[in-house]
């Protein structure tokens, strides 16, 4: 991080008992950035997979790129929520690269294409967050990301509850037929075109599934099924932005183009607009010596 970053503090973990999948609970964790100000109100990322997102090895490490693109003035000020799939009592949490796949909820909220995980999102976390923190109302204020199942889970988020979430940020979305996933591109072209602003990220080495027989199956191709999306979402006029590279599953890519995807989707809020403000934060600044 850049000298002289202020940092922002990690609260939690916090449990969230879960109305849409009963016998479950989410647990949580709360990025409040330094310039947080309880009397202006604050723009929301959500992050699926919490503890990937945010784990101090880990690929991504968003509190930290968060840190410095508020610091920068490239995003708004922001509350940011790592929230784990749910899971119940008696099953492990997930830990750093571990998805949870066999131990939690997840293959059932992220990969099925209904509104129960949205309903997790939208009416179960969201008003505890308004009760303790002063959150934006406003839709295009709020964001959600994630990777792997854990995008897709994040457009169905903002796909199921476009009045709530205009933001989605993809690494590696299972767009494929897990559940059903690869039926998104026609979805969307068949259906009326919702206010979002999608940012897709995949490689060209991600999963490729084949049938019993060894035939190749393109409903499970990772990056096939993420350039259909891109393609249906260009072709009905959404603001979407897509980054192909050479990756295998993962998160890996995203050590590179995190911030940028970041940047790309709040763009509309990342700049100060108090013209006294004359101090130079942009990437391209030396690093201030103190």
């Amino acid at each position: 991080m850049q000298e002289g970053v202020p940092k922002g503090e990690i609260r939690g973990p916090f449990t969230l008992p879960s109305v849409a999948y009963p016998g479950t609970q989410h647990t949580y964790w709360i990025y409040v950035p330094a310039q947080y100000d309880p009397a202006t109100p604050a723009s929301l990322m959500i992050y699926n997979d919490g503890q990937a997102f945010m784990a101090p090895e880990g690929d991504v490490r968003a509190q930290v790129v968060m840190d410095s693109l508020i610091y920068r003035r490239e995003i708004p000020v922001m509350i940011g929520v790592f929230i784990n799939p749910g899971r119940r009592p008696d099953q492990p949490e997930p830990i750093g690269s571990n998805w949870g796949d066999r131990d939690t909820n997840r293959p059932t909220e992220y990969n099925t294409l209904d509104d129960k995980y949205a309903r997790v999102i939208v009416d179960e976390l969201l008003p505890v967050l308004y009760k303790d923190y002063n959150i934006s109302r406003d839709p295009e204020r709020h964001g959600i990301g994630g990777s792997s199942s854990g995008a897709i889970a994040a457009f169905t988020v903002a796909w199921e509850r476009p009045n709530q979430f205009r933001k989605v940020l993809s690494n590696v979305g299972s767009f494929t037929n897990i559940r059903g996933g690869n039926a998104y591109p026609d979805i969307i072209l068949k259906s009326e075109k919702k206010p979002l602003r999608v940012f897709l990220v995949d490689g060209r080495n991600d999963n490729r599934s084949l049938r019993v027989d060894g035939s190749y199956d393109q409903t499970r191709d990772w990056f096939y099924q993420n350039v259909r999306m891109q393609m249906a979402l260009t072709e009905k006029g959404y603001d979407v932005n897509y980054s192909w590279g050479i990756q295998r599953h993962g998160q890996k890519m995203l050590q590179t183009v995190f911030p940028e995807m970041m940047r790309w989707l709040w763009r509309d809020h990342g700049v100060s607009t108090d013209v006294h403000d004359t101090v130079e934060r942009s990437f391209n600044a030396p690093a201030k010596k103190e």
